[in-house]
């Protein structure tokens, strides 16, 4: 069994404390945007005591290793944060061909898979304005060494942000292309094949001279704070992600663990007044386009719940919410499910991805069309996760991020957007919903103001 110590000291920002150690390799932060329950909670990782990056053609279980990574679960002290140390990681999306027995391409750049073993973090509590430092190990002693070894990074010294563009351009790819792959979808959706597929276009760039992936990570948590932002840098290559969206979650409540996702579908843009926008958010909380797509997903991800929970426990707890972020409305939907005796965190995972928000209903034919339209997707579109040492587990659809790749001639860049293509989508307005979505990444990279 598992022993952890955990250790209060006074409030610092996470971004600045990130900002010393976003260079060392396997740093990861998951950087929430303050605000109520799902806000509330940011975390640093650093120094994992175990790695394991599994590569496209690695014939390994992924979730098989998560579960051993993590080992014997043991109690999380009650007085702490939900994420008391762990394994943490990214899940790209083509992972999911391994799930759904498919034979898709891969990313260049970017593995299946890499899961980390952190067993000292920073815990950072917005709503009482304290940080406490976890350390986690298999007796009291070393424990307490952990815990301070984390409390240490607290030192840690903030660099000068750059000014202006972090990069010289934000390319965009053809917004052509993307309406004649809006239209081929609805072409292959009146033809019986699919009910939905989301795809997304890209953008790409170089950053400039001296300019860290870090800095445009410090610049969203500036302009435009997401609830499930995250910062992971691996060797050679890093991942900033603004992510609203939850994939998973996991967490004992009474006498059953209670499985949860909340999949985002449906889309309008901010308006330029508080009265525009008001119009805005009530038309997409009637739009039938919009809660048809939010509906299908609801649908699809109850489906992938229910392999895992028990008969009959899968609910919707809220459907059709609007929630507010800084360039769009979305409309959110939530379902809940109690874990049946036996099941964890990796078969919740494993019964789920990737995520039915970015790839459609059906599923696996929605993949195989994605697949014919984009190019690999890597961390796109895949998810940020972590597992607690005691069973718990919480996780975010990588939307709304870039992905790096340095090379000899510094960081190249590349994102995506996109959206959930239906019967009824309009090419040009999906185009322009996607643009709606990147466009606070590009001002921040660009450096434009809100």
């Amino acid at each position: 069994m598992r022993r952890s110590v955990l250790i209060r000291a006074p409030w610092r920002e996470p971004i600045a404390i990130l900002d010393a150690y976003a260079d060392e390799p396997l740093s990861l932060a998951l950087l929430s945007d303050g605000h109520g329950a799902r806000g509330r909670w940011s975390y640093l990782a650093l120094r994992p005591d175990a790695v394991r990056v599994i590569p496209a053609g690695d014939p390994v279980d992924p979730f098989g290793v998560l579960r051993d990574l993590i080992g014997e679960t043991s109690p999380a002290d009650p007085q702490g944060p939900p994420f008391q140390g762990g394994v943490a990681g990214l899940l790209a999306y083509e992972l999911g061909a391994r799930v759904e027995g498919l034979d898709l391409q891969r990313h260049p750049a970017w593995p299946d898979a890499v899961l980390a073993r952190y067993p000292s973090i920073l815990a950072f509590d917005h709503e009482c304005s304290e940080v406490v430092a976890i350390g986690n190990a298999p007796d009291a002693h070393q424990a307490q060494v952990r815990a301070k070894e984390a409390l240490s990074w607290l030192a840690g010294a903030e660099t000068q942000a750059p000014a202006g563009p972090l990069a010289a351009a934000f390319e965009s790819g053809d917004g052509d292309a993307y309406e004649r792959s809006v239209e081929a979808i609805r072409t292959r959706i009146a033809a019986g094949e699919i009910f939905q597929a989301n795809i997304a276009r890209r953008w790409r760039g170089r950053l400039a001279p001296g300019v860290r992936p870090f800095d445009l990570a410090a610049r969203l948590r500036q302009s435009s704070p997401a609830p499930f932002a995250a910062y992971f840098r691996l060797a050679g290559l890093a991942l900033v992600s603004n992510s609203p969206e939850r994939f998973l979650s996991l967490r004992k409540e009474g006498g059953g663990w209670i499985a949860e996702t909340r999949p985002i579908k449906g889309t309008a843009p901010r308006g330029a007044s508080p009265a525009q926008d008001a119009v805005l958010a009530a038309g997409l909380a009637v739009s039938p386009k919009d809660r048809a797509e939010n509906l299908m997903i609801v649908d699809l991800m109850r489906n992938d719940l229910a392999r895992v929970c028990a008969p009959g426990g899968v609910k919707v707890t809220d459907l059709f919410a609007v929630e507010t972020f800084a360039n769009v409305h979305h409309l959110v939907s939530t379902v809940r499910g109690t874990l049946r005796a036996g099941m964890g965190p990796a078969d919740l995972l494993r019964a789920s991805f990737p995520p039915g928000s970015i790839t459609g209903a059906p599923k696996v034919q929605a993949m195989r069309v994605i697949a014919e339209l984009e190019p690999p997707r890597g961390p796109f579109f895949g998810a940020m996760v972590w597992a607690g040492f005691d069973g718990a587990l919480d996780s975010s659809v990588l939307i709304r991020t870039a992905a790096f790749v340095q090379d000899e001639a510094g960081w190249a860049f590349e994102t995506r957007a996109g959206g959930g293509i239906v019967a009824d989508s309009e090419p040009t307005v999906e185009r322009r919903e996607t643009e709606a979505k990147i466009d606070a990444l590009r001002r921040a990279m660009m450096g434009e103001a809100g």
